[in-house]
């Protein structure tokens, strides 16, 4: 059976969380003061980690553009910081 469920997502470079397997991201949001990411999982299936990266508005994104998808942009602190999440969708980028 799939359900939606909430996860906390550390701010940083890169970051790892652990999703059960097939996952399905829906959005990125703070809740709280804490990002999260929703997903669509079944929660029978066994964990694996997926790796993303954040990259703030008018920072530089290295990374080759085929090997990052976009999840969702969020905002922090009243609008100050404004983040956007990518998977690392390459495991040679981590």
């Amino acid at each position: 059976m799939r359900m939606v469920f909430k996860y906390k997502v550390p701010i940083g470079d890169h970051v790892s969380i652990s999703l059960p397997k097939g996952a399905q991201i829906l959005s990125a949001q703070v809740q709280r003061g804490t990002p999260c990411i929703w997903a669509l999982v079944d929660p029978d299936q066994p964990m694996v980690e997926r790796r993303f990266r954040f990259a703030g508005t008018g920072h530089a994104i290295k990374d080759d553009p085929m090997t990052l998808s976009f999840i969702d942009t969020f905002q922090m602190h009243g609008g100050d910081l404004v983040f956007h999440l990518f998977e690392i969708l390459s495991p040679k980028l981590w």
